[in-house]
């Protein structure tokens, strides 16, 4: 059997750097031990007012993770995943190991191949409707993931847009916003995380997307506010529980579908908010049969988005112990 190359594994840990997180906090670490990849959370790098319970900052760690499978099995390997594998180590959220070595499938590749693609993109789409087998191979992608992905009807969507304003409101209330999120939008030289001028997107004029207004505390003269396409397309990401594990999962899903959708060339936005406020998320969830919001997914056509900043790989990474 081949061995695993080191570098091939650092290469696929840059990969994973690319996935999405909440304000591109970028709340993850890596370690290479022989032929295993340890995946962590940064604590350090968790939104105290928005996330003070983790949960997203595991989603965010989920996505990195699925980004790193997928990277591996690009390279050739078939990735072995051990989730927590240390309940003494919370922080360690997996151990990645690539077990058996097999070419990629044409449909492995493409999602590799989408993971340079992928941005978040928080401009107008097109009122083109996504097609129902589009959608479909989105549902596909989030059940293989043990998620599940639900895409609002007309009266769903009313309700979520109403939510979604409900919960800006009421976070713009909580103590320690703004500066939260300022940190996270201030413009600073060399700056390679948080959310840069040019990935915020006009405000919506109408206000029919429930998205986070990031401009709200930069003075931006030219940032002018664009009528969005007038139906979005909008759909709710599901778990089974609402534990650490179940975030984990979440974020897995969120990023295969978004790869998936890269994939088939649409845009798309994660949406946070509605479920940052408990009392709003219980609403787009169902207690009674344990079953969670975890994300809210923009989806739709429009012109490519701009990548974000990542941090290179030699800052997440960490140093072996002698």
């Amino acid at each position: 059997m081949p061995t695993v190359d080191r570098g091939m594994l650092i290469r696929c840990v840059e990969a994973a750097t690319l996935a999405p997180s909440l304000h591109n906090s970028q709340p993850w670490r890596f370690r290479i031990d022989g032929e295993t990849v340890e995946v962590y959370a940064d604590p350090a790098r968790r939104l105290e007012v928005l996330d003070p319970h983790g949960r997203e900052l595991t989603i965010s760690v989920g996505a990195a993770l699925f980004t790193l499978r997928a990277a591996i099995r690009d390279a050739g390997w078939i990735p072995a995943v051990e989730a927590y594998p240390d309940p003494d180590e919370p922080d360690l959220v997996a151990r990645v190991r690539p077990e058996q070595p097999a070419e990629p499938s044409p449909e492995a590749h493409e999602l590799a191949t989408a993971i340079s693609r992928r941005h978040t993109n928080r401009r107008p789409f097109s009122s083109a409707v996504v097609p129902a087998d589009v959608v479909d191979k989105l549902r596909d992608a989030a059940v293989h993931e043990g998620a599940r992905l639900t895409v609002a009807d007309r009266a769903s969507r009313t309700v979520i847009v109403s939510l979604g304003r409900a919960a800006a409101d009421r976070l713009r209330g909580r103590g320690g916003y703004f500066a939260e999120l300022n940190r996270w939008t201030r413009p600073l030289p060399g700056r390679l995380d948080g959310i840069p001028a040019h990935a915020m997107g006009p405000w919506d004029a109408l206000e029919r997307i429930p998205m986070r207004d990031f401009g709200v505390v930069m003075s931006q003269p030219s940032r002018h506010g664009e009528e969005f396409e007038p139906y979005p397309t909008i759909a709710v990401l599901t778990t089974v529980g609402d534990a650490p594990a179940q975030w984990l999962q979440a974020g897995q899903a969120l990023q295969r579908i978004l790869l998936v959708a890269t994939r088939l060339n649409l845009a798309t936005t994660p949406i946070s908010q509605p479920v940052e406020i408990p009392s709003i998320r219980d609403v787009l969830s169902d207690p009674r049969t344990d079953r969670w919001a975890q994300m809210v997914i923009r989806l739709g056509y429009g012109a490519p988005a701009a990548a974000t900043p990542r941090r290179p790989v030699a800052e997440v990474l960490i140093a072996q112990s002698s």
